[in-house]
């Protein structure tokens, strides 16, 4: 093939990767007012910025603002632990090579054949690594058709050799794409096709495993996370491959310290514990007699400083009683039950001389009943839920739909708020290309972030990647059905959800916004917050990655 052909291939696979990422998020900012950090808040020294193309997008899909949204530059920092990330529930150690080579793992692939056909593919695999390995790209296929971008041939082995042709040429985001994308026709595609479809894979990702790291670049540890996933995926999609995850914790003391040093790096924390603090606290400021419920309380550490701000109140302190609800996987990081958090929170709570009383329902969401909240009358009720509603079931898995059943207890209970603060991401019902493609998108952004607060060979932020991040990226990939329990959806969907459940969405104050804004002073000037449809957008750069809203 002449290099002009080859080049015309290589625009071509980037052609696809640019088609496939404006199907996930094909909306952006046309305009944002971008303030300045100042003392005063003042919108008036606002400059309007425009951002043109889908490469700097911030908001994506449903979750698209109206226009005139406020932006603020944000240098930021803050301190506090909590027992999880914001972005995995388990925090479990991620295990690449013990997946792939596990003894224990006598399942196979579901895509397999018998085992004829399995060691032709192998033989095959081996040849294709081989050739690449010695010969590099050959340039003497026929253009003809495509696939992925790239050139299709009557023969389903020459159009898969062609994409092994052309992976050394591609950057690692084009091969991670491609890879899955053979993952996800092997679900579609004839039998005999199939095998070589997972047999190609297999070659990408042995390309892939000398491309990534976990201490490389934030899209080389990524891609060290994501091509664990697509390894997991091919060997199993269903239970035994989430159970295989669950490998040996790290103690608790070890589990507090990767989730302190995630606390301290990111934002994300905090913009979910003083977001929501202001909120109740303003609709609390003339009640008595305050419940909070927390449908993740972790380690309580969001309601220090809510108990101390209740206790300059004028007038005197109200009674405060709160329900901490967390599943057994927290026990595992506080080093014992929700007695630890009651009792820590009651110290604080009478060193403040504020009447205190605390009650733990120590389960899952999904289990929660009226009875487990111990509502009583009299009492002005907030709920409180912190990057948590993604975890339980919806109707896409099934028919008991946790996820709405639970928003229609809790407005059963008339709070006169509710808090949610939730990832502005989509993997919960697109296909698994739409899943992957997303997925990358939105962790390359919060790899970024991480990458910015310590050095690129700094083992705490490392260790903290892998052991509350990592899980998250590959349970998103390899899982479905009821094992896959990472499913972000965008806050347009949230809002439909909370609509149709009966609440009414309560208008933020610009106390919020001014007090987010202040925590990020102390971190990278990428954090972004802007203002729309009602909720606060935190994102690195252009890309949203969080969102706080108030409802009643």
């Amino acid at each position: 093939m002449q290099a002009s052909q080859e080049s015309q291939t290589s625009a071509s696979i980037q052609s696809f990767y640019n088609q496939t990422m404006q199907q996930i998020e094909p909306y952006c900012f046309s305009n944002f007012q971008v303030l300045n950090n100042d003392s005063t808040g003042s919108r008036s020294q606002g400059k309007d910025v425009s951002f043109q193309t889908c490469n700097d997008k911030f908001f994506t899909l449903e979750s698209t603002p109206a226009t005139d949204y406020a932006v603020y530059n944000s240098p930021s920092a803050v301190s506090v632990s909590s027992s999880r990330s914001p972005f995995s529930p388990q925090c479990s150690h991620s295990y690449a090579s013990d997946l792939h080579h596990s003894s224990d793992n006598t399942y196979g692939s579901p895509l397999s054949g018998s085992s004829g056909v399995d060691d032709e593919n192998k033989l095959m695999h081996a040849l294709w690594v081989l050739r690449n390995e010695l010969l590099g790209p050959e340039s003497d296929t026929d253009d003809s058709g495509s696939f992925n971008g790239i050139v299709a041939q009557t023969s389903p082995f020459t159009r898969y050799n062609r994409i092994l042709d052309l992976a050394p040429q591609m950057d690692l985001k084009q091969v991670l794409v491609a890879c899955a994308e053979l993952l996800s026709e092997a679900d579609t595609i004839p039998w005999s096709e199939r095998q070589l479809a997972i047999s190609a894979a297999e070659a990408l990702m042995d390309i892939l495993e000398k491309r990534v790291s976990v201490s490389g670049e934030p899209l080389q540890r990524l891609g060290a996370y994501m091509l664990e996933g697509l390894r997991a995926r091919l060997l199993s999609s269903g239970s035994i491959i989430y159970k295989k995850l669950k490998c040996k914790e790290p103690t608790s003391s070890e589990l507090m310290s990767y989730m302190h040093v995630l606390y301290q790096i990111c934002p994300y924390y905090k913009f979910a514990y003083m977001s929501a603090n202001v909120v109740i606290g303003e609709a609390m400021e003339n009640e008595n007699r305050i419940h909070i419920i927390d449908f993740q309380i972790a380690q309580g550490s969001q309601w220090i400083s809510f108990i101390q701000a209740l206790s300059h109140r004028a007038g005197g302190p109200p009674y405060v009683r709160i329900t901490g609800v967390d599943d057994s996987d927290s026990i595992h990081a506080r080093g014992g039950g929700l007695e630890i958090v009651g009792q820590r929170l009651a110290k604080v709570a009478e060193s403040c001389g504020v009447p205190f009383e605390f009650h733990g329902a120590a389960m899952s969401g999904c289990e929660v009943q009226l009875e487990n909240l111990k509502v009583q009358h009299g009492e002005a009720l907030a709920v409180n839920f912190p990057y948590i509603l993604h975890h339980m079931p919806d109707e896409s898995v099934s028919t008991t739909n946790h996820r709405d059943r639970l928003l229609r207890l809790v407005k059963s209970l008339s709070p006169k708020v509710v808090t949610l603060v939730e990832q502005e991401s989509n993997t919960n019902t697109g296909t698994f290309l739409q899943r992957f493609c997303e997925t990358l998108d939105y962790y390359t952004a919060m790899f970024e972030s991480t990458d910015a607060a310590r050095g690129r060979d700094d083992k705490q932020r490392i260790s903290a990647e892998e052991h509350c991040v990592a899980k998250d990226v590959v349970n998103i990939i390899a899982c479905e059905g009821i094992d896959r329990v990472e499913r972000h959806e965008l806050f347009g969907k949230w809002r439909l959800r909370l609509t149709m459940a009966g609440f009414s969405q309560v208008q933020l104050s610009s106390s919020v916004s001014n007090v987010v804004r202040d925590m990020l002073k102390e971190y990278s000037p990428n954090y972004r917050v802007a203002e729309g449809n009602g909720a606060l957008y935190l994102g690195w750069k252009n890309r949203a990655l969080s969102t706080t809203s108030a409802w009643r």
